[in-house]
């Protein structure tokens, strides 16, 4: 199985960096993981650009086809980390790759909400993306130590 993360955008801070780093390294005990990032779309010289819909086009041209699309959207469904956990097992059960989608600063365009398997919301609370990130890896290397049955969950 193969876990990648696709975010937009840089985290310009360097606040969270170092703790997705360590999850990811954490990650690399379970499964193959990938982080990636694409730079945000933007008009260039006074031309107007519907970001989102350029950041879609890049976001869907990396979807292979054994991926499941798992997009993060504040709309979409709160599971609890053992819910979680239990969809990235079936994942790995059902030899699927997971793709998790965080959006750029507008938020994902309808094309990638559409086409994913799962629209999954971490917070009610609206998060910086960087901290969505944060977020999302370190629970992703909870639902592995959950899968495995491991202590770091309690």
């Amino acid at each position: 199985m193969k876990v990648r993360v696709l975010s937009i955008g840089k985290d310009r801070s360097g606040l969270y960096e170092p703790a997705v780093q360590e999850y990811a390294s954490r990650l690399g005990h379970y499964t193959r993981f990938e982080l990636m990032e694409l730079p945000e779309a933007g008009g260039k010289k006074g031309k107007a650009v519907d970001a989102k819909a350029v950041e879609a086009e890049a976001i869907l041209s990396r979807r292979k086809p054994q991926d499941l699309l798992v997009a993060l959207d504040e709309r979409g469904k709160l599971l609890d980390s053992v819910e979680f956990s239990r969809y990235v097992g079936k994942a790995r059960d059902g030899s699927k790759d997971l793709l998790l989608i965080i959006g750029g600063d507008e938020g994902l365009d309808d094309r990638v909400r559409q086409a994913a398997d799962l629209t999954l919301s971490l917070s009610k609370m609206t998060l910086p993306h960087r901290l969505a990130r944060v977020v999302l890896v370190e629970q992703l290397y909870r639902a592995f130590t959950i899968l495995k049955g491991e202590p770091y969950h309690k």
